[in-house]
């Protein structure tokens, strides 16, 4: 009885480890398309702070050029948001940092359509 407990827990745990040896780490990858959906919905007062801070505060090391709107979003919730306002049913932003954000949001946007229109080329 006492071997046979014992295979069965050697086995399951053996089997653990060699799952956990063979899979790969998982990795999220913000895309330009990930800030895009996020921002849009800031603008439309519909993303919480959960949500933001899960994106914003996350660093993107596979593309300079996102990681520097990643930071300028950040810096916009330092300079124009307020913690607890979502809570209240007002916007993440306050309205100087909306059009900052509408035109950060532009900007990507533009340089987005670029990239994907050199593509198709």
């Amino acid at each position: 009885m006492f071997l046979t407990v014992f295979l069965v827990c050697l086995l399951i745990i053996g089997g653990m480890v060699a799952i956990l040896m063979t899979a790969r780490t998982p990795r999220y990858r913000t895309e330009p398309e990930h800030l895009l959906a996020l921002f849009d919905q800031a603008l439309e007062s519909r993303v919480n702070e959960n949500e933001w801070n899960a994106v914003i505060g996350y660093p993107i090391r596979h593309d300079e050029y996102l990681e520097g709107v990643r930071r300028r979003a950040h810096r916009l919730m330092d300079d124009h948001g307020r913690h607890g306002r979502v809570a209240r049913g007002k916007p993440l932003l306050d309205s100087e940092g909306q059009a900052e954000l509408a035109a950060l949001r532009d900007h990507l946007a533009a340089r987005t359509a670029l990239r994907h229109d050199r593509r198709q080329e």
